[in-house]
């Protein structure tokens, strides 16, 4: 617990730091462009196409008099209720992807600067990992939907699975320069608890407005300060380890 304590009180100070403050708006605010322009576009027909839906199967005797209003804003409630996830979803992806390089060379250089550089990941594991956790968690997604039908006791499914994809996400991506290959899947098995924990924790700050907006890049910086302190907790206790005698 004190590890995950130190990245995330780490992750805070390195948030001060002029080259991080100007990106870190930038993932979320991409991802809003991205889908505000496209609800811009569709709003109508997406409102539209709910709204006939639910009209279609509501009994005739049933229908209230004022029923298309009140489907109207009911339809406008699901889209934003489904657009709201997508945008973190889409700003996590450009943070994993475009800032991470940049977030770990500013970390590595200010807080690991004696580390060693080993390239145990490439651009192309990264990008596979990015579409690999995204698959994964929309996948699970899915399968958890009906389990919406037991109402407040579904309410920690959005924060566990975000707690999944931040560390899925992120773990990579956090060790790729640094670690060897062999390195990276030792901090994954022996960290795993950590790292869940750390991406519950980071994940609750994506449903708290305003914090949502900080919350892809402090949650980057979060797992490279764990990830590179794990590295180098395992490097300084194999090298204590004992020279077996001839």
């Amino acid at each position: 617990m004190d590890e995950i304590v130190k990245a995330l009180l780490d992750a805070a100070k390195s948030m001060l730091h002029p080259i991080i403050l100007v990106i870190v708006l930038v993932p979320m605010m991409i991802a809003l462009s991205i889908w505000v322009g496209i609800g811009w576009t569709y709003w109508d027909s997406w409102i539209s196409g709910i709204q006939n839906a639910v009209l279609d199967h509501m009994p005739v005797d049933w229908v209230p008099f004022d029923a298309a209003r009140i489907v109207s804003w009911l339809a406008g409630a699901i889209v934003i209720a489904i657009l709201t996830p997508v945008v973190i979803l889409t700003a996590l992806l450009i943070a994993a992807i475009f800032a991470m390089p940049v977030l770990v060379r500013q970390v590595s250089q200010n807080d690991y600067p004696h580390l060693e550089v080993r390239h145990g990941g490439t651009v192309w594991g990264s990008v596979w990992n990015a579409m690999t956790a995204i698959c994964m968690f929309a996948l699970l997604w899915m399968a958890t939907l009906p389990l919406w039908l037991l109402g407040p006791l579904a309410a920690p499914l959005p924060v566990l699975l975000s707690a999944y994809l931040n560390q899925r996400l992120f773990r990579y991506d956090a060790l790729s320069e640094h670690a060897s290959a062999q390195e990276m899947n030792q901090i994954f098995a022996l960290a795993g608890r950590r790292l869940f924990l750390l991406g519950l924790i980071t994940g609750l700050l994506y449903f708290i407005p305003p914090l949502n907006f900080f919350a892809p890049v402090y949650a980057a910086l979060a797992f490279i300060h764990l990830c590179l302190a794990e590295l180098q907790r395992l490097r300084s206790s194999e090298h204590r380890l004992p020279v077996p005698s001839s």
